[in-house]
């Protein structure tokens, strides 16, 4: 028996890769970890329940969305654009880390992690978020709500759950324009 691959190019974080003969039904969380050395995006579950494998596709109409790799094949992504958790960070030519996003600062000055297992699905639910607030700012009252709903389904095991929510309110409510004026 012989294992069938199939090549895959898709842009990551900004560069091209690719093509890249990979197994037919490998999911996209192996992928990354082993053709791409990128391992930041964690195998939680593997069921799609914890949602600590996400990664952020970006679609050409200019939104983005998290899709979970736990149980999406790799072969889904031809031809896409994502973001991984790596490509949260600034980074100089040499790759070494120069700057972090809001998310990743209020997360680390929050102590919003403990074992750090699921931080980067929350990374990328609350960067899709915060983007989709730039686009459609949201009445002052409906913060909690809405942060709520955009992480709810990521499974903290540590029970970070209040220190996560505490960072994205506090980007949220500290970021021009997320949030209408008014209540």
């Amino acid at each position: 028996m012989s294992i069938v691959t199939k090549p895959i190019t898709l842009h990551i974080n900004g560069k091209s890769v690719g093509p890249t003969p990979a197994p037919e039904g490998l999911m996209m969380v192996d992928f990354l970890h082993e053709y791409c050395d990128l391992t930041g995006s964690r195998l939680g579950c593997g069921q799609g329940v914890c949602h600590a494998c996400t990664i952020i596709v970006d679609k050409p109409d200019g939104t983005s969305e998290e899709v979970r790799t736990c149980i999406t094949g790799a072969h889904h992504f031809e031809g896409k654009k994502i973001r991984t958790v790596e490509g949260h960070a600034q980074r100089n030519d040499k790759g070494e880390v120069t700057g972090v996003s809001a998310i990743q600062q209020k997360f680390m000055e929050h102590f919003s992690f403990q074992c750090g297992y699921c931080t980067p699905g929350f990374v990328t639910a609350a960067t899709v978020l915060i983007e989709r607030l730039k686009k459609a700012p949201i009445a002052k009252d409906q913060v909690e709500s809405t942060i709520t709903d955009a992480l709810n389904k990521h499974i903290c095991r540590c029970t970070g759950y209040v220190r996560y929510y505490e960072a994205v309110k506090e980007v949220v409510l500290s970021t021009p324009g997320l949030v209408k004026e008014g209540k």
